[in-house]
């Protein structure tokens, strides 16, 4: 399976998560912080317990660039495309695309939510 290719002891949690259509991260059991990337200490309280929480999937734009060359194979039939930050409620901020959507209309501080799409073998969170 494609996911043992990406997935690290870190992130098979958030890997096996999208292919359940769940988008999990790690929460400190000590702090409550919730975190992305995962790691095994918390970057806030320095506490190795953890657990992992399933985000609504809702969060708004960060950060984005709308890319009109291809830099990756799986993208060659949709140039252009959007790759943005995502600020989740839950806290963490998430590198992914923005599909499906009015170029006119992006901007920084815009609401979306988590869609899934299959790149290659790979379910991946997208927004919308």
């Amino acid at each position: 399976m494609e996911i043992n290719r990406i997935a690290t002891a870190d992130t098979v949690f958030f890997w096996e998560g999208c292919s359940n259509h769940q988008l999990r991260f790690q929460k400190c059991d000590e702090c409550g912080h919730v975190r992305w990337p995962a790691s095994i200490i918390c970057p806030k309280c320095h506490s190795m317990k953890t657990s992992y929480i399933v985000s609504e999937g809702e969060g708004e734009i960060y950060s984005f660039v709308i890319y009109h060359a291809v830099f990756n194979s799986n993208f060659k039939n949709k140039v252009p495309y959007v790759v943005a930050v995502v600020r989740l409620k839950e806290g963490p901020h998430l590198l992914t695309n923005i599909v499906d959507c009015d170029f006119a209309k992006l901007r920084c501080g815009r609401k979306v939510k988590v869609v899934w799409r299959k790149i290659g073998e790979v379910t991946v969170p997208c927004f919308q």
